[in-house]
């Protein structure tokens, strides 16, 4: 039986699983948009296997990612988290999943959900590439440019454009799985 092909970067079982059921999947939830929000902030400077080998860590730690009860930690969390050896304790990430948090919040009550804010940049329309190596695959465009500089002015941390295109892959605004992958459709 010969083996499903996947895309270059989908080499062990926990990035297969990643890759087969959330990379590149249009997703609408607001609790799972911020869970990748967070989790990308985190991974910045890191490998994103990385970052998914503890992501049971991170949801226990911050609350399962709720953003309404991160919006409001205070310091004594701030300390707690600081002091949990099993996430990336890296205090201006957990400030920033803090200040994202309360960003996201704001956005919600704009727009009616972070979904909706975030989707717009591309007229809720999947942008589905056309790669055939992942090579070819940028590091970020003109429309994480644009997501991240909106981002920044509403308050948002860790979102440069390289970070902002990995998260809209991650949430499926992106669909970079390559031509060969059977994921592609």
């Amino acid at each position: 039986m010969k083996a499903k092909q996947r895309c270059d970067w989908s080499i062990n079982e926990i990035l297969n699983n990643y890759h087969d059921n959330e990379w590149g999947i249009p997703n609408h939830d607001d609790n799972y948009i911020f869970e990748m929000l967070l989790l990308e902030n985190m991974q910045a400077g890191l490998n994103w296997l990385t970052i998914l080998q503890k992501r049971d860590e991170f949801k226990s730690a911050f609350n399962n990612f709720d953003y309404k009860i991160i919006a409001i930690y205070q310091e004594n969390k701030i300390e707690e988290l600081m002091s949990n050896s099993q996430i990336i304790r890296n205090k201006l990430k957990i400030n920033a999943a803090i200040s994202n948090a309360e960003a996201f919040v704001k956005i919600q009550s704009e727009f009616g959900s972070f979904d909706k804010y975030i989707w717009s940049f591309t007229n809720n329309k999947q942008i589905i590439n056309d790669w055939n190596s992942i090579a070819e695959l940028p590091a970020q465009t003109e429309l994480s440019n644009a997501v991240s500089k909106n981002l920044k002015k509403r308050g948002f941390k860790f979102v440069g454009p390289v970070i902002v295109y990995s998260f809209l892959q991650a949430i499926g605004i992106i669909n970079d799985h390559l031509n060969r992958c059977f994921c592609k459709k």
